[in-house]
């Protein structure tokens, strides 16, 4: 048997606010993603603006984390609705 169909399991008896949980969840999990890449956006073209000629390097570096945490915003997201739409 699976982890996650034990957690599910115990978790059936309190279906509605595992439900809740889990909206919150996602909606959590977006929200910070959205700031961390404002951050980096942020810390990224203040860092241009310094040193102009490493505008490659500090662009690349910047679309690496980006898409990292954008990955583990969907992983998150993912997990809420799979707790949303399993638990009955």
């Amino acid at each position: 048997m699976s982890l996650l169909a034990v957690l599910l399991q115990a978790a059936s008896n309190f279906a509605p606010f595992a439900q809740l949980g889990a909206g919150l969840g996602a909606g959590i999990a977006a929200i910070g993603a959205g700031m961390g890449i404002g951050q980096i956006g942020k810390s990224a073209l203040e860092s241009i603006a310094r040193q102009p000629e490493s505008t490659g390097d500090i662009r690349t570096n910047m679309i690496i984390a980006a898409a990292l945490i954008e990955g583990v915003a969907f992983f998150a997201i993912v997990v809420c609705l799979l707790i949303v739409f399993l638990i009955k």
